[in-house]
Protein backbone atom coordinates (compact mmCIF):
# COMPACT_ATOMS: atom_id res chain seq x y z
CA UNK A 1 0.00 0.00 0.00
CA UNK A 2 2.83 2.42 0.78
CA UNK A 3 5.14 1.42 -2.06
CA UNK A 4 6.21 4.57 -3.89
CA UNK A 5 4.46 6.90 -1.45
CA UNK A 6 6.39 10.00 -0.40
CA UNK A 7 6.19 10.90 3.27
CA UNK A 8 7.50 14.13 4.74
CA UNK A 9 8.15 13.45 8.43
CA UNK A 10 8.55 16.39 10.80
CA UNK A 11 10.25 15.45 14.07
CA UNK A 12 9.69 18.02 16.82
CA UNK A 13 11.24 18.13 20.28
CA UNK A 14 10.45 15.61 22.99
CA UNK A 15 11.67 12.29 24.29
CA UNK A 16 9.10 10.59 22.03
CA UNK A 17 11.31 11.54 19.08
CA UNK A 18 13.09 8.22 19.50
CA UNK A 19 9.90 6.47 18.35
CA UNK A 20 10.15 8.30 15.05
CA UNK A 21 13.27 6.31 14.19
CA UNK A 22 11.22 3.12 14.38
CA UNK A 23 8.47 4.77 12.32
CA UNK A 24 10.99 5.62 9.60
CA UNK A 25 12.20 2.01 9.52
CA UNK A 26 8.67 0.64 9.21
CA UNK A 27 7.79 3.11 6.45
CA UNK A 28 10.93 2.21 4.52
CA UNK A 29 10.19 -1.51 4.93
CA UNK A 30 6.88 -0.90 3.16
CA UNK A 31 8.49 0.87 0.24
CA UNK A 32 7.81 4.49 1.18
CA UNK A 33 10.23 7.33 0.57
CA UNK A 34 10.77 9.32 3.76
CA UNK A 35 12.19 12.82 3.87
CA UNK A 36 12.68 14.32 7.31
CA UNK A 37 12.61 17.81 8.76
CA UNK A 38 14.31 17.68 12.14
CA UNK A 39 13.63 20.69 14.35
CA UNK A 40 16.32 22.19 16.54
CA UNK A 41 14.54 20.77 19.61
CA UNK A 42 14.11 17.40 17.91
CA UNK A 43 17.85 17.24 17.29
CA UNK A 44 18.36 17.33 21.06
CA UNK A 45 16.80 13.84 21.23
CA UNK A 46 17.76 12.12 17.96
CA UNK A 47 20.73 12.90 15.76
CA UNK A 48 20.62 13.89 12.09
CA UNK A 49 23.04 11.01 11.42
CA UNK A 50 20.60 8.43 12.86
CA UNK A 51 17.70 9.86 10.87
CA UNK A 52 19.72 10.00 7.65
CA UNK A 53 20.97 6.44 8.11
CA UNK A 54 17.45 5.07 8.49
CA UNK A 55 15.73 7.22 5.87
CA UNK A 56 18.50 7.07 3.27
CA UNK A 57 17.79 10.73 2.59
CA UNK A 58 19.31 14.06 3.50
CA UNK A 59 17.91 15.51 6.72
CA UNK A 60 16.62 19.07 6.61
CA UNK A 61 16.58 21.50 9.49
CA UNK A 62 17.85 24.97 8.59
CA UNK A 63 15.35 27.40 7.06
CA UNK A 64 18.17 29.71 5.97
CA UNK A 65 20.52 27.13 4.48
CA UNK A 66 21.52 28.40 1.04
CA UNK A 67 22.43 24.90 -0.05
CA UNK A 68 19.19 23.31 1.12
CA UNK A 69 17.04 26.08 -0.32
CA UNK A 70 18.74 25.82 -3.69
CA UNK A 71 18.55 22.02 -3.80
CA UNK A 72 15.18 21.44 -2.09
CA UNK A 73 13.40 24.60 -0.98
CA UNK A 74 10.80 24.44 1.77
CA UNK A 75 8.03 24.90 -0.81
CA UNK A 76 9.11 21.87 -2.83
CA UNK A 77 9.86 19.93 0.33
CA UNK A 78 6.32 20.44 1.60
CA UNK A 79 4.54 19.88 -1.70
CA UNK A 80 6.38 16.94 -3.22
CA UNK A 81 5.13 14.71 -0.42
CA UNK A 82 1.97 12.63 -0.62
CA UNK A 83 1.41 13.09 3.12
CA UNK A 84 3.01 15.19 5.85
CA UNK A 85 3.39 13.49 9.24
CA UNK A 86 4.36 15.35 12.42
CA UNK A 87 5.63 12.88 15.02
CA UNK A 88 6.13 13.88 17.71
CA UNK A 89 3.96 16.99 17.47
CA UNK A 90 4.93 19.17 20.41
CA UNK A 91 2.63 21.70 22.04
CA UNK A 92 4.81 24.45 20.62
CA UNK A 93 4.60 23.20 17.03
CA UNK A 94 0.84 22.59 17.29
CA UNK A 95 0.42 26.18 18.48
CA UNK A 96 2.46 27.46 15.55
CA UNK A 97 0.35 25.43 13.14
CA UNK A 98 -2.90 26.68 14.65
CA UNK A 99 -1.87 30.32 14.50
CA UNK A 100 -0.02 30.26 11.19
CA UNK A 101 3.44 31.04 12.59
CA UNK A 102 6.45 30.27 10.43
CA UNK A 103 9.76 30.95 12.17
CA UNK A 104 11.69 27.77 11.34
CA UNK A 105 11.82 25.20 8.56
CA UNK A 106 9.21 22.88 10.09
CA UNK A 107 6.55 25.53 10.71
CA UNK A 108 7.26 27.18 7.34
CA UNK A 109 6.90 23.90 5.45
CA UNK A 110 3.68 23.10 7.31
CA UNK A 111 2.24 26.49 6.42
CA UNK A 112 3.30 26.13 2.79
CA UNK A 113 2.06 22.60 2.20
CA UNK A 114 -1.00 21.82 0.13
CA UNK A 115 -1.05 18.19 1.29
CA UNK A 116 -2.88 16.44 4.11
CA UNK A 117 -1.19 16.60 7.51
CA UNK A 118 -1.27 13.90 10.21
CA UNK A 119 -0.12 14.88 13.71
CA UNK A 120 0.89 12.59 16.58
CA UNK A 121 0.87 14.81 19.69
CA UNK A 122 3.29 14.13 22.52
CA UNK A 123 3.68 16.18 25.69
CA UNK A 124 3.15 16.35 29.44
CA UNK A 125 -0.38 15.49 30.61
CA UNK A 126 -1.00 19.02 31.91
CA UNK A 127 0.23 20.56 28.68
CA UNK A 128 -2.05 18.27 26.68
CA UNK A 129 -5.06 19.07 28.86
CA UNK A 130 -4.44 22.82 28.89
CA UNK A 131 -7.23 24.87 27.34
CA UNK A 132 -4.80 26.50 24.91
CA UNK A 133 -3.60 23.17 23.53
CA UNK A 134 -7.14 21.82 23.24
CA UNK A 135 -8.26 24.99 21.46
CA UNK A 136 -5.33 24.65 19.05
CA UNK A 137 -6.21 21.02 18.35
CA UNK A 138 -9.86 21.93 17.75
CA UNK A 139 -8.79 24.66 15.31
CA UNK A 140 -6.48 22.31 13.43
CA UNK A 141 -9.12 19.60 13.14
CA UNK A 142 -11.63 22.06 11.72
CA UNK A 143 -9.03 22.78 9.06
CA UNK A 144 -8.83 19.09 8.21
CA UNK A 145 -5.69 18.13 10.13
CA UNK A 146 -5.68 14.42 10.99
CA UNK A 147 -4.66 13.17 14.42
CA UNK A 148 -3.48 9.92 15.96
CA UNK A 149 -3.12 9.67 19.73
CA UNK A 150 -2.03 10.71 22.21
CA UNK A 151 -2.31 7.65 24.41
CA UNK A 152 -2.66 7.51 28.16
CA UNK A 153 -0.05 5.92 30.41
CA UNK A 154 3.30 6.55 32.07
CA UNK A 155 5.02 9.66 30.75
CA UNK A 156 8.76 10.32 30.58
CA UNK A 157 8.36 13.16 33.08
CA UNK A 158 7.18 10.65 35.69
CA UNK A 159 3.52 11.62 35.59
CA UNK A 160 0.65 9.45 34.38
CA UNK A 161 -2.09 10.46 31.96
CA UNK A 162 -2.78 11.40 28.35
CA UNK A 163 0.18 12.73 26.42
CA UNK A 164 2.14 9.66 25.26
CA UNK A 165 2.81 9.73 21.54
CA UNK A 166 1.04 6.95 19.68
CA UNK A 167 3.23 3.92 19.07
CA UNK A 168 4.96 3.61 15.68
CA UNK A 169 2.62 0.81 14.58
CA UNK A 170 -0.40 2.98 15.42
CA UNK A 171 0.96 5.89 13.40
CA UNK A 172 1.77 3.50 10.57
CA UNK A 173 -1.81 2.18 10.64
CA UNK A 174 -3.14 5.76 10.49
CA UNK A 175 -0.92 6.43 7.47
CA UNK A 176 -2.09 3.24 5.76
CA UNK A 177 -5.72 4.14 6.48
CA UNK A 178 -5.15 7.48 4.82
CA UNK A 179 -3.82 5.92 1.64
CA UNK A 180 -6.29 3.09 1.36
CA UNK A 181 -8.72 2.63 4.17
CA UNK A 182 -9.46 6.13 5.46
CA UNK A 183 -12.37 6.87 3.18
CA UNK A 184 -15.25 4.78 4.57
CA UNK A 185 -17.67 7.43 3.33
CA UNK A 186 -16.25 7.72 -0.19
CA UNK A 187 -19.14 8.06 -2.63
CA UNK A 188 -21.49 9.24 0.14
CA UNK A 189 -23.24 12.62 -0.03
CA UNK A 190 -23.73 14.30 3.34
CA UNK A 191 -25.85 17.30 4.27
CA UNK A 192 -25.14 19.09 7.57
CA UNK A 193 -26.86 22.12 9.10
CA UNK A 194 -25.09 24.26 11.66
CA UNK A 195 -25.32 27.43 13.71
CA UNK A 196 -28.32 29.57 14.62
CA UNK A 197 -30.78 31.29 12.33
CA UNK A 198 -31.54 35.01 12.51
CA UNK A 199 -35.18 35.93 12.03
CA UNK A 200 -35.51 39.68 11.34
CA UNK A 201 -37.82 41.90 13.37
CA UNK A 202 -36.65 44.99 11.52
CA UNK A 203 -33.41 45.86 9.65
CA UNK A 204 -31.36 45.94 12.89
CA UNK A 205 -33.07 43.46 15.24
CA UNK A 206 -33.69 39.74 15.00
CA UNK A 207 -34.75 36.64 16.94
CA UNK A 208 -31.94 34.14 17.45
CA UNK A 209 -30.28 31.84 19.99
CA UNK A 210 -26.83 31.28 21.47
CA UNK A 211 -25.65 28.50 19.12
CA UNK A 212 -22.02 28.95 18.04
CA UNK A 213 -22.09 26.44 15.18
CA UNK A 214 -18.99 24.74 16.58
CA UNK A 215 -20.61 21.28 16.81
CA UNK A 216 -22.17 21.32 13.35
CA UNK A 217 -19.00 22.57 11.70
CA UNK A 218 -16.96 19.85 13.44
CA UNK A 219 -19.39 17.19 12.18
CA UNK A 220 -19.18 18.45 8.60
CA UNK A 221 -15.37 18.40 8.77
CA UNK A 222 -15.32 14.88 10.26
CA UNK A 223 -17.59 13.53 7.51
CA UNK A 224 -15.47 15.16 4.81
CA UNK A 225 -12.31 13.69 6.28
CA UNK A 226 -13.88 10.25 5.87
CA UNK A 227 -14.45 10.85 2.18
CA UNK A 228 -18.03 12.14 2.11
CA UNK A 229 -18.98 14.85 -0.35
CA UNK A 230 -20.30 17.26 2.25
CA UNK A 231 -22.56 20.29 2.02
CA UNK A 232 -22.70 22.47 5.14
CA UNK A 233 -25.64 24.85 5.40
CA UNK A 234 -24.60 27.34 8.04
CA UNK A 235 -26.39 30.13 9.84
CA UNK A 236 -24.47 33.19 11.05
CA UNK A 237 -21.38 32.10 12.99
CA UNK A 238 -17.77 33.12 13.50
CA UNK A 239 -16.59 29.54 12.98
CA UNK A 240 -14.27 29.17 9.96
CA UNK A 241 -15.50 27.18 6.98
CA UNK A 242 -14.20 23.58 7.34
CA UNK A 243 -11.61 22.44 4.83
CA UNK A 244 -12.89 20.25 2.01
CA UNK A 245 -16.53 21.13 2.63
CA UNK A 246 -18.93 23.04 0.39
CA UNK A 247 -20.53 25.75 2.53
CA UNK A 248 -23.80 27.58 1.90
CA UNK A 249 -24.22 30.59 4.19
CA UNK A 250 -27.76 31.57 5.11
CA UNK A 251 -29.51 33.85 7.59
CA UNK A 252 -33.07 32.61 8.15
CA UNK A 253 -34.80 29.27 8.65
CA UNK A 254 -36.60 29.61 5.34
CA UNK A 255 -33.27 30.13 3.59
CA UNK A 256 -31.83 27.12 5.39
CA UNK A 257 -34.75 24.92 4.36
CA UNK A 258 -34.42 26.04 0.72
CA UNK A 259 -30.66 25.29 0.78
CA UNK A 260 -31.32 21.84 2.28
CA UNK A 261 -33.90 20.99 -0.39
CA UNK A 262 -31.45 22.11 -3.07
CA UNK A 263 -28.77 19.94 -1.40
CA UNK A 264 -30.75 16.75 -1.96
CA UNK A 265 -30.31 13.97 -2.83
CA UNK A 266 -28.09 13.01 0.09
CA UNK A 267 -27.29 9.74 1.79
CA UNK A 268 -27.10 11.21 5.27
CA UNK A 269 -28.42 14.43 6.81
CA UNK A 270 -27.27 15.76 10.18
CA UNK A 271 -29.41 18.61 11.48
CA UNK A 272 -27.15 20.20 14.08
CA UNK A 273 -28.38 23.76 13.55
CA UNK A 274 -30.38 25.46 16.28
CA UNK A 275 -33.17 26.72 14.03
CA UNK A 276 -35.49 29.35 15.46
CA UNK A 277 -38.94 27.80 15.92
CA UNK A 278 -40.73 31.06 15.12
CA UNK A 279 -40.18 34.22 13.13
CA UNK A 280 -41.98 37.56 13.05
CA UNK A 281 -44.96 37.24 10.74
CA UNK A 282 -44.06 40.59 9.22
CA UNK A 283 -40.60 42.16 9.48
CA UNK A 284 -40.64 45.95 9.57
CA UNK A 285 -38.99 47.66 6.63
CA UNK A 286 -37.56 50.40 8.82
CA UNK A 287 -36.14 50.36 12.35
CA UNK A 288 -38.91 50.28 14.92
CA UNK A 289 -38.50 53.45 16.99
CA UNK A 290 -39.02 53.66 20.71
CA UNK A 291 -41.24 56.52 21.86
CA UNK A 292 -41.66 57.74 25.43
CA UNK A 293 -45.00 56.74 26.89
CA UNK A 294 -45.72 54.43 23.97
CA UNK A 295 -46.25 50.73 24.63
CA UNK A 296 -43.73 48.35 23.07
CA UNK A 297 -44.91 46.90 19.77
CA UNK A 298 -46.67 43.56 19.71
CA UNK A 299 -44.76 41.15 17.47
CA UNK A 300 -46.94 38.50 15.87
CA UNK A 301 -45.02 35.27 15.35
CA UNK A 302 -45.46 32.54 12.77
CA UNK A 303 -43.95 29.08 12.73
CA UNK A 304 -40.76 28.40 10.80
CA UNK A 305 -40.36 25.39 8.51
CA UNK A 306 -39.48 22.19 10.38
CA UNK A 307 -36.30 21.20 8.58
CA UNK A 308 -35.66 17.96 10.49
CA UNK A 309 -39.22 16.73 9.92
CA UNK A 310 -39.09 17.82 6.31
CA UNK A 311 -35.91 15.86 5.59
CA UNK A 312 -37.31 12.86 7.46
CA UNK A 313 -40.53 12.79 5.46
CA UNK A 314 -40.96 9.79 3.17
CA UNK A 315 -41.36 10.49 -0.53
CA UNK A 316 -39.23 13.62 -0.30
CA UNK A 317 -35.92 12.23 -1.48
CA UNK A 318 -35.33 11.14 2.09
CA UNK A 319 -31.70 10.46 3.01
CA UNK A 320 -30.98 6.92 4.17
CA UNK A 321 -29.98 8.26 7.58
CA UNK A 322 -31.47 11.40 9.13
CA UNK A 323 -30.00 12.64 12.41
CA UNK A 324 -31.24 15.49 14.56
CA UNK A 325 -30.20 17.26 17.74
CA UNK A 326 -32.40 17.97 20.74
CA UNK A 327 -31.17 20.91 22.78
CA UNK A 328 -33.09 20.63 26.05
CA UNK A 329 -33.06 22.23 29.49
CA UNK A 330 -35.17 19.59 31.26
CA UNK A 331 -36.26 15.95 30.88
CA UNK A 332 -33.45 15.55 28.39
CA UNK A 333 -33.80 11.95 27.24
CA UNK A 334 -37.58 11.91 27.59
CA UNK A 335 -38.02 14.99 25.40
CA UNK A 336 -35.45 13.76 22.87
CA UNK A 337 -37.18 10.38 22.57
CA UNK A 338 -40.49 12.09 21.93
CA UNK A 339 -38.87 14.41 19.39
CA UNK A 340 -37.37 11.52 17.42
CA UNK A 341 -40.78 9.91 17.05
CA UNK A 342 -42.50 13.19 16.21
CA UNK A 343 -39.97 14.20 13.58
CA UNK A 344 -39.59 10.75 12.03
CA UNK A 345 -35.79 10.86 12.05
CA UNK A 346 -33.52 7.89 12.69
CA UNK A 347 -31.28 9.24 15.44
CA UNK A 348 -31.42 12.12 17.87
CA UNK A 349 -28.45 13.43 19.82
CA UNK A 350 -29.80 14.93 23.02
CA UNK A 351 -27.71 17.58 24.73
CA UNK A 352 -28.28 19.65 27.84
CA UNK A 353 -28.15 23.39 27.16
CA UNK A 354 -29.25 24.49 30.62
CA UNK A 355 -27.58 27.62 32.04
CA UNK A 356 -24.23 26.67 33.50
CA UNK A 357 -23.56 23.69 31.20
CA UNK A 358 -21.53 25.82 28.78
CA UNK A 359 -22.82 23.80 25.82
CA UNK A 360 -23.91 26.78 23.72
CA UNK A 361 -20.70 28.52 22.71
CA UNK A 362 -18.47 26.09 24.64
CA UNK A 363 -15.87 23.53 23.57
CA UNK A 364 -17.44 20.47 25.23
CA UNK A 365 -20.68 18.58 24.87
CA UNK A 366 -22.49 15.83 26.77
CA UNK A 367 -24.81 13.91 24.47
CA UNK A 368 -27.12 10.91 24.54
CA UNK A 369 -27.69 9.02 21.30
CA UNK A 370 -31.38 8.15 21.00
CA UNK A 371 -32.41 5.64 18.33
CA UNK A 372 -34.95 2.90 17.80
CA UNK A 373 -32.54 0.59 19.62
CA UNK A 374 -32.66 2.67 22.79
CA UNK A 375 -30.56 5.33 24.50
CA UNK A 376 -26.78 5.36 24.59
CA UNK A 377 -25.11 7.72 27.06
CA UNK A 378 -21.83 9.18 25.83
CA UNK A 379 -19.25 10.61 28.26
CA UNK A 380 -18.57 14.34 28.27
CA UNK A 381 -16.08 15.09 25.54
CA UNK A 382 -15.03 17.89 23.26
CA UNK A 383 -17.35 18.79 20.41
CA UNK A 384 -14.61 17.66 18.06
CA UNK A 385 -14.58 14.23 19.71
CA UNK A 386 -18.38 14.07 19.48
CA UNK A 387 -18.07 14.80 15.77
CA UNK A 388 -15.46 12.09 15.23
CA UNK A 389 -17.49 9.52 17.14
CA UNK A 390 -20.67 10.41 15.27
CA UNK A 391 -18.92 10.24 11.89
CA UNK A 392 -17.61 6.77 12.70
CA UNK A 393 -21.11 5.67 13.75
CA UNK A 394 -22.55 7.03 10.52
CA UNK A 395 -19.97 5.16 8.43
CA UNK A 396 -20.67 1.93 10.29
CA UNK A 397 -24.45 2.31 9.96
CA UNK A 398 -24.38 3.05 6.23
CA UNK A 399 -22.06 0.10 5.67
CA UNK A 400 -24.35 -2.16 7.70
CA UNK A 401 -27.44 -1.02 5.81
CA UNK A 402 -25.87 -1.27 2.35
Amino acid sequence: MLAGKRILLVIAGGIAAYKSLELIRRLKDRGATVRVILTRAGAEFVTPLSVAALSGEKVYGDLFSLTDESEMGHIRLSREADLVVVAPASADLLAKMAHGLADDLASTALLATDKEVLVAPAMNVEMWGHAATQANIATLKLRGIRQVGPNAGDLACGEVGSGRMAEPHEILEAIERYFGLSAPLAGIRALVTSGPTHEPIDPVRFIANRSSGRQGHAIAAALARRGATTLLVSGPTVEPDPAGVEVKHIETAEEMWAACRNGLPADVAVCAAAVADWRPALAAGEKIKKAKGKAPPAIALTENPDILAGLSAAGNGRPRLVIGFAAETEKLVENATAKRLAKGCDWILANDVSPGTGTFGGLDNLVHLVSAAGVEDWPRMSKQQVAEELADRIAAELKRAS
